[in-house]
């Protein structure tokens, strides 16, 4: 799961996002609207955190300014206790939630846990399941009929992307969009390292899940032996 944070207070981004990175999600940080708008609009967030108040543009015009483009990535924003007003606009413009600084650490945990639970991005328990595999993204571990391995963040992260897309082909631009960031000098054979890896992994679980390529798109998770 990528995650954006947009605050402009540099210190809470900062605590913010290694929270987040504790937790497996790959995270990305601006610090001012305009930004935030440019990284929102790329399409490649499995939620935004945004803050209301920001140098640039509001935190409003941003989630209202996406809402009207049709995009439906889930907005929890950051809000000073107090602004009511902003909360009631925040979710009338089509916010899924809102957190007042201070938070708990917990609290906004279960909170991202819940706006990615109403996406369909994740079951309760953490667990994704395709074929015979099933995957952790807490623990990091994937597990096929009574063997276990444990995934590398990034393994996870791929292997996560192309269960969720299921058998549609993933483009290797959008794997490197999702995983490094669309800013970012990763490369195609960056993808094809961890595809690779995943493949080996998969192998030794001796699951009947594979992942084929498709010459010139990208990737596809397949069942053996599945004609449907």
């Amino acid at each position: 799961m990528r995650i954006l944070i947009v605050e402009d207070e540099a210190h809470l981004a900062e605590a913010l996002a290694q929270i987040l990175r504790k937790h497996h999600y790959s995270v990305d940080v601006v610090h001012d609207g305009t930004s935030g708008l440019d990284y929102a609009q790329s399409g490649i967030y499995d939620l935004l955190l945004l803050d209301i108040m920001l140098p640039g543009m509001s935190g409003l015009t941003i989630l209202q300014t996406i809402r009207r483009e049709g995009m439906a990535t889930p907005v929890i924003l950051l809000t000073a206790r107090g602004e009511t007003a902003d909360k009631v606009s925040g979710l009338d413009y089509g916010a899924d939630d809102y957190i007042a600084k201070p938070f708990v650490t917990e609290e906004l945990l279960a909170r991202i846990r819940a706006a990615l639970r109403r996406k369909g991005e994740v079951v309760a328990d953490h667990a994704l399941r395709y074929g015979d595999i099933e995957l952790n993204t807490s623990t990091l571990k994937l597990t096929c009929g009574g063997k276990e391995i444990k995934l590398i963040l990034k393994e996870s992260e791929l292997l996560q992307l192309l269960m969720t897309r299921k058998q549609a082909v993933t483009p290797k631009e959008l794997i490197i969009e999702k995983l490094w960031g669309f800013d970012s000098e990763a490369e195609h054979n960056n993808v094809e390292v961890y595809i690779s890896f995943l493949r080996k992994k998969l192998v030794h679980l001796q699951s009947n899940v594979g992942i084929s390529t498709i010459r010139g798109v990208g990737y596809v998770l397949e069942v053996k032996g599945d004609v449907s």
